[in-house]
């Protein structure tokens, strides 16, 4: 289907997306006899089913989340991943792996009885929805995904050994903190270490340092509103704890690959892509070998974005991509 390449518009992404919206209706479902799972159903009940895969992982659903999809043609479903946002219990790392997410996801179709539906994520989502549509590519109409994150070991170099750090060095130095000098060779090993200790009360402090290194790279242009919902200590612990433990376990691959390796089994399933040039969180490269693995699927490059799904020109084209499966 090709490549295209955007520029963002000048209105700020709260004025592009559809209006607020109250949910029809919420609910929890047991997923394991650890994890319940809260989840919400909004716009018309009986429009086209989508499924919002949130980021992280960790963070979990918010309100905007909810306004990327025509409310009159969608049935909006979204839900928060174990461990995060109103899922009990918080934090929680026991039986919480990227199949059991992704096991989690065809549980809650078959419960809503939906037979196939529209699989939408950003960032980690991207990550989720892929891995999800690869395993059920029968219960998969549309595949909508941006920031690409394919969870491989280049990935996660970048973000917290050696890369990122290159063009924020003054976050990198924040980050390194509490980290001592002869733990830094090995990030994701160290902060595991401190966020999985005995002591929970010397996490927090921890998780605050790991989710706004993360938080302040995301867009383009810094953004405060952003970082403060992720210093907020009840995001801040499922974030920084949840994501070092899916990715000192390498996303839970059976390869490093897996994703681009598998993606034969998704070829034809139409499939749009959104990736901002300049995502320094998920690099374009991700996004672009994505591409190639799925030759019919459509590119769109935001020329002058981040990785922030709020940035006018992401959202925008996240919303181009909903649209046009209902149009």
């Amino acid at each position: 289907m090709g490549v295209q390449q955007i520029t963002s518009l000048e209105k700020p992404a709260v004025e592009i997306l559809y209006p607020e919206i109250e949910p029809n209706h919420t609910g929890r479902l047991k997923v394991s006899g650890v994890h319940e799972i809260y989840y919400e159903e909004c716009g018309s009940p009986h429009g086209k089913p989508v499924i919002f895969l949130h980021g992280g992982p960790g963070t979990g659903v918010d309100t905007k989340h909810r306004r990327y999809f025509n409310p009159k043609k969608y049935r909006i479903i979204l839900f928060d991943q174990r461990g995060c946002g109103k899922s009990t219990p918080h934090a929680s790392l026991e039986e919480n792996t990227t199949w059991d997410l992704v096991d989690d996801i065809e549980k809650l179709r078959k419960h809503l009885k939906i037979d196939k539906w529209l699989v939408y994520g950003r960032s980690w989502g991207s990550t989720l929805a892929l891995a999800y549509a690869e395993t059920y590519p029968q219960a998969t109409s549309e595949l909508v995904v941006g920031g690409i994150f394919l969870c491989r070991q280049q990935e996660l170099d970048w973000l917290y050994q050696r890369g990122a750090s290159a063009l924020f060095p003054d976050a990198w130095e924040d980050f390194l903190k509490p980290i001592p000098e002869n733990e830094r060779g090995d990030m994701l090993k160290a902060y595991h270490k401190r966020l999985t200790s005995d002591d929970p009360n010397t996490w927090l402090s921890v998780a605050k340092a790991w989710s706004l290194w993360e938080a302040g790279l995301c867009y383009f242009y810094r953004n405060e509103e952003f970082i403060a919902q992720f210093s907020v200590d009840h995001a801040a612990l499922s974030i920084a704890r949840i994501e070092c433990h899916y990715f000192i376990n390498k996303g839970f691959w059976h390869e490093d690959n897996q994703l681009l390796k598998d993606a034969q089994k998704i070829k034809h399933i139409p499939c749009v892509i959104v990736q901002g040039r300049y995502d320094v969180v998920c690099p374009m490269e991700s996004a672009w070998a994505l591409h190639k693995a799925l030759p019919k699927s459509e590119l769109v490059i935001v020329a002058d974005a981040g990785h922030g799904s709020s940035e006018p020109g992401i959202a925008k084209a996240m919303m181009d991509a909903t649209d046009k499966f209902v149009s």
